[in-house]
């Protein structure tokens, strides 16, 4: 008997946001298993790190899950690895949201908060906080997630919060709300990182989506 291969895991850790990452995988012909078995996703083939909410929150349900251990060890194995959201945040060191939060710490660096001045000056729109809506994405460097996209593409954003790498080699690219530029993908070796979601920006979004799923790093 043929044994069925390991579907790609995307890692359910209380975080939302996870049937429409599982569409978009199974669209793109890619199957994915929804789970929170930190066996099945050290093993998987490759993860999707998804999410939304807060990074307090997600750290303690990902720590009380076993689920950073798992994490860890699907990167100590040389699998793909793909953040979405606020798991671009949670894969530094530190995050200013809900008081501060110790992340998982993969990669060195700081989450801090938008912050823009409560009364603009005369004339200027007033900015919101969370950034919300569809914004230009500038890869800063060639790699295979952006395959097939021209630079500039727009992508989806909800947040209020970003990283602030402090290895300017993990920056992978940078986007900028109300004249203030963020970092909104990072990678390193089988580690990516989006700060949008890929699954809520249309075609583009599947491009990266289909480049992850057979990403080989």
């Amino acid at each position: 008997m043929t044994e069925r291969p390991l579907q790609p895991a995307i890692l359910d850790y209380g975080a939302g946001n996870l049937t429409s990452v599982a569409n978009a995988c199974a669209y793109l012909g890619h199957p994915a298993r929804i789970t929170r078995d930190p066996a099945a996703i050290a093993a998987a083939p490759r993860v999707i790190f998804p999410g939304q909410g807060a990074a307090g929150p997600a750290m303690a349900h990902l720590r009380a899950a076993g689920l950073d251990t798992a994490l860890r060890a699907a990167l100590a194995a040389g699998r793909p690895v793909l953040g979405i959201c606020i798991a671009h945040q949670l894969i530094f060191e530190h995050s200013a949201e809900n008081g501060g939060t110790t992340c998982l710490g993969l990669l060195p660096g700081t989450v801090a908060r938008f912050d823009f001045p409560r009364a603009p000056a005369a004339g200027a729109a007033r900015l919101k906080v969370p950034h919300m809506g569809w914004n230009a994405v500038h890869p800063t460097r060639a790699h295979p997630l952006f395959a097939g996209l021209r630079a500039g593409r727009e992508a989806y954003f909800v947040h209020s919060y970003y990283p602030e790498p402090a290895d300017e080699a993990v920056v992978l690219a940078r986007s900028e709300y109300g004249g203030h530029e963020f970092v909104s993908a990072v990678a390193r070796d089988n580690l990516v990182a989006v700060q949008f979601h890929p699954e809520k920006s249309g075609q583009a979004g599947l491009v990266m989506l289909s480049n992850f799923l057979t990403w080989e790093p």
